[in-house]
């Protein structure tokens, strides 16, 4: 039963997760860590963090992560949790995979259309905000500690600054990665 419940939520995932990996993990949280409580939302930021520093696409390395982690969670040993990996990771690339043969076959006969257009103009701002609020859902306290925590807040914010500013002036993220592993290495 578990196996269909991750085909179905991952599969829901890849249909409706517009915009790419960053857009779809807030559907990805919702499904694993809200609706079915499959894992926590530590082991979920855990998955986020994993995810963006293995190579490939960050949706479909978190769809393998929570496969995997949701199998184990529910009681199933390690060769079974390698079946919740594939099943998530297949039924989260299933939907883009016969959507972009449907499209790509659209596409060549109605790239010159006024609809076709349109639509593509309209969806460029609905994506912006689906991986604004991918990165909303990650600024918890898990992520950034609690003002409370001073010391561990301010250096979480500087951290962030810090990130950000590097990112605007183009630092290959591995560099920024192994930056801030050193810096949390040092600092904490």
């Amino acid at each position: 039963m578990l196996y269909l419940q991750l085909f179905i939520s991952f599969f829901t995932i890849g249909l409706f997760g517009f915009g790419g990996g960053y857009a779809m993990l807030s559907m990805i949280q919702n499904e694993v860590v809200v609706k079915h409580a499959w894992i926590d939302v530590t082991t979920f930021t855990d998955i986020v963090a994993i995810s963006q520093m293995t190579p490939g696409p960050i949706g479909i390395n978190s769809a393998t992560y929570c496969g995997y982690s949701a199998a184990l969670n529910a009681g199933y040993g390690h060769g079974m949790a390698v079946l919740g990996s594939i099943t998530a990771t297949l039924a989260l690339i299933l939907p883009s995979f016969i959507i972009m043969l449907i499209f790509c076959k659209l596409y060549t006969r109605l790239s010159d259309n006024r609809y076709m257009t349109s639509s593509f103009t309209v969806l460029r701002p609905v994506v912006v905000g689906l991986i604004a609020s991918a990165a909303l859902l990650l600024m918890n306290s898990e992520n950034f500690s609690t003002p409370d925590d001073t010391y561990r807040f301010g250096v979480s914010i500087a951290l962030f600054g810090c990130a950000l500013i590097a990112s605007l002036r183009k630092v290959h993220p591995i560099l920024l990665i192994v930056i801030a592993a050193i810096a949390g290495i040092v600092i904490f």
